[in-house]
């Protein structure tokens, strides 16, 4: 049995901000190539996100466990189980937050 690896035990928490948008594009749109998921985001950030950041946020959410990349004619990503789970999760969070600090009754 390997030991935990850092990679194990990080959290969607623990992610940048565009990667959790990555992991938000791919859960709306199913599995994808990295190029409709590169438009995405560059119509969603005003300054623009280049191709090979995106290609490396990808990779780094390989490592994680969060995206797994399939090859065939194309290259396809797709959520894994866990970054469905991590995704879920994140919005319960948000929507506990807002109820506690959204409201003025």
């Amino acid at each position: 049995m390997s030991s935990s690896t850092e990679s194990d035990d990080i959290s969607l928490a623990d992610l940048s901000a565009t990667h959790r948008d990555l992991l938000w594009v791919l859960s709306q749109t199913g599995p994808s190539e990295s190029g409709p998921l590169h438009h995405a985001l560059t119509d969603y950030y005003t300054a623009g996100i280049d191709q090979a950041r995106v290609c490396d946020l990808l990779k780094e959410l390989i490592e994680h466990d969060y995206v797994t990349k399939q090859t065939h004619q194309t290259t396809e990503y797709r959520l894994t189980e866990s970054g469905c789970r991590a995704l879920s999760t994140r919005q319960a969070w948000q929507v506990g937050t807002h109820n506690v600090s959204g409201g003025h009754e």
